[in-house]
């Protein structure tokens, strides 16, 4: 008699599913209102359901491959960078730095080329000055 109790009661305990399409029914409308609560008439309202027993119940759902359609929409990925600003600030000064050395030859070039042609105007009008007085 006993033995017979252990497996019926072995028998249900193996058998029990969470009832989530009992459940799914009874919360339906609570669970479109969004996942903590909501705002009705200017005053904030908890869902009939706790979060906990809301992600048993999305998590039995998933399990059985039904769809879960009550998850609020997902924003976009944020493209903000990580790390610090100021390793990203150093590696764009080397950049810079490697892109100028390349030009160095032709900038020293010009700044001698200045330097030489504010000399001779220089000299031109020491000159020019000499011969008026």
């Amino acid at each position: 008699m006993a033995g017979k109790a252990v497996n019926s009661v072995a028998k249900a305990v193996g058998e029990y599913q969470y009832p989530w399409r009992e459940k799914l029914v009874k919360y339906k409308d609570e669970l479109s209102k969004g996942v903590w609560g909501y705002w009705e008439l200017g005053a904030w309202k908890n869902l009939g359901i706790s979060a906990r027993r809301r992600a048993r119940l999305r998590k039995e759902v998933l399990l059985a491959g039904e769809d879960w359609p009550y998850d609020p929409a997902r924003k976009e990925m944020r493209s903000k960078r990580k790390g610090h600003k100021v390793d990203r600030i150093a590696a764009e000064k080397r950049e810079r730095t490697a892109e100028l050395m390349k030009n160095m030859p032709q900038m020293l070039a010009d700044f001698r080329k200045r330097r030489w042609e504010r000399k001779m105007k220089a000299e031109e009008d020491a000159a020019k000055k000499a011969v008026q007085e």
